[in-house]
């Protein structure tokens, strides 16, 4: 494994440079369970090429933004920063998640993201999840303000479905959409990646590596992950699901082997080759908190799928047994 830098690819028409893979900082403070958060992740992240890092004002209700702020503070020239809004967190159940697209709510997250965040502007402000409640057309025109003040440099969507891009992109020029995109998870290719593609916009793939199932790290969520992660909540990964699952590992481990690869690397590539097979810029986010898994993730990058590999992959994601997450309204999949 090489400590060679990864190259850089352009988030769609409207979007900024960024490295052809980011660093997904969720679970350095949330999610996870027990953190073990360290700035030198980071700091060998930036190393290796990676300049995209991507976190979200409900990650630890703040702590996430908080956490990273002094990296972003001693490389800012170096850095594209995206974080998101929508999520909002009841002060009296911070368990529960509700919805928020209204402008109001957008322009209270964004001034509190700019604090945490310790930035005067954020690179890629991504709208979360998306309030059906509220068009698209006014929580759109309302990031558009923040882009012309200042405040917020491009702008993002995360789990939304075809036809809202569209409507969106025609208020304000997307550069991105964030959404799950994986071997296990591939429901975007239907409607959400043609629209991309025809608009310019790139895809950042999150859970590349199906929140560490694809790298065999663990097998069953519930009797191998600790209490506090979020993984056991999640239908695939726990009990018979999880059983079949696991055995779908073993075409990833075959086309492993013939590169001298681990299954997270194959499953990164195969992520990343979406960019040639689809025909748009596609930069995943896998994340870790562990300075070997960047080097062992970006390294990914340099690995070139075969047709034939490709093919004999192709298969896994329908013989996926349960959903991504128990309740999928709040997925685009939910709503196409």
């Amino acid at each position: 494994m090489t400590d060679g830098r990864i190259t850089t690819a352009k988030l769609g028409d409207h979007g900024p440079e960024v490295s052809v893979q980011g660093l997904g900082c969720m679970g350095m403070s949330f999610g996870y369970g027990p953190a073990d958060a360290s700035r030198a992740t980071l700091e060998r992240a930036l190393e290796l090429g990676v300049t995209f890092y991507d976190t979200a004002d409900a990650y630890g209700a703040g702590e996430n933004e908080r956490f990273l702020a002094p990296f972003f503070k001693a490389h800012r020239d170096q850095v594209v920063i995206a974080t998101k809004f929508a999520l909002s967190i009841p002060p009296d159940d911070p368990t529960r998640r509700i919805v928020r697209n209204d402008p109001p709510y957008i322009r209270q997250a964004v001034e509190a993201s700019l604090k945490r965040l310790d930035v005067d502007a954020i690179d890629l402000y991504y709208m979360h999840r998306r309030d059906v409640n509220v068009p698209i057309e006014e929580s759109v025109g309302t990031m558009a303000d923040l882009v012309r003040e200042g405040k917020v440099k491009h702008l993002g969507l995360s789990e939304v479905t075809a036809g809202e891009l569209r409507a969106a992109h025609a208020v304000h020029p997307i550069a991105a959409v964030q959404s799950e995109w994986s071997l296990f998870s591939r429901d975007i290719e239907a409607h959400v990646v043609p629209a991309a593609r025809e608009l310019g916009v790139a895809l950042v793939p999150y859970s590349p590596l199906g929140r560490g199932f694809l790298t065999g790290s663990f097998t069953d969520a519930e009797q191998d992950l600790s209490a506090g992660d979020f993984r056991r909540q999640q239908p695939r990964f726990t009990g018979d699901n999880a059983t079949a699952n696991a055995t779908l590992l073993e075409l990833i481990r075959s086309v492993a082997k013939a590169h001298d690869a681990t299954l997270g690397q194959i499953a990164l590539a195969w992520v990343q080759q979406r960019a040639t097979v689809h025909g748009l810029p596609v930069v995943p986010i896998p994340g870790t908190r562990k300075p070997a898994r960047v080097e062992e993730n970006t390294a990914a990058t340099r690995i070139v799928l075969t047709d034939e590999q490709l093919d004999l992959l192709d298969g896994i994601a329908a013989q996926v047994a349960g959903n991504r997450y128990a309740d999928m309204a709040f997925t685009s999949a939910g709503r196409e």
